[in-house]
């Protein structure tokens, strides 16, 4: 009897981390501009008309900090002159994360006076949860490489099923 309660205690807990683990598994980090990362010389609009953004992803913006930095601008317009005076986020680490929460069009631009007129600027578009997103290297090392969007999640579960069925 006591084996049984340890196997329904662990049953459960399983239950509840698994798609915890699964949901977290899904998410893509995109580095910005690829290997380069957050730079002048970074075409980022190419870049990211290449990438398929998803809501729960994460933009990763890595560069030198103290020459670049990334701003968050809340309108096409503002994109379009560079308008940094309207920002809705400024950040300056060099290895800033940004998470897609909401499907839309988001700006960003490099807060150093000149870089963005220059065409340091980028514009991206967050889909739905249920579009395939494109990481932004091959050589991805994240727990996405190794689980891709299109596994089908269910089959964490099926060891655990059988066990509950066997016992």
């Amino acid at each position: 009897m006591r084996l049984m309660e340890g196997v329904c205690k662990i049953f459960f807990v399983l239950i509840i981390v698994l798609p915890l683990i699964a949901k977290q598994v899904s998410a893509t980090q995109h580095v910005v501009g690829g290997s380069q990362g957050w730079e002048e010389s970074v075409d980022l609009n190419s870049w990211a008309s290449a990438q398929t953004f998803k809501v729960g992803d994460q933009l990763v913006f890595k560069y030198s900090s103290g020459l670049h930095s990334v701003v968050e601008l809340g309108s096409e317009t503002a994109y379009k002159n560079c308008d940094l005076g309207t920002s809705l986020d400024s950040k300056n680490t060099g290895n800033d994360v940004v998470k897609l929460n909401k499907v839309g069009t988001r700006y960003f631009a490099c807060g150093t006076l000149g870089h963005c007129d220059q065409g340091m600027k980028m514009k991206i578009t967050t889909v739905a949860g249920n579009a395939p997103s494109t990481p932004a290297s091959d050589s991805d090392t994240s727990a996405a490489a190794f689980f891709p969007r299109s596994f089908p999640t269910f089959l964490l579960f099926s060891p655990l099923l059988i066990l509950y069925f066997l016992l």
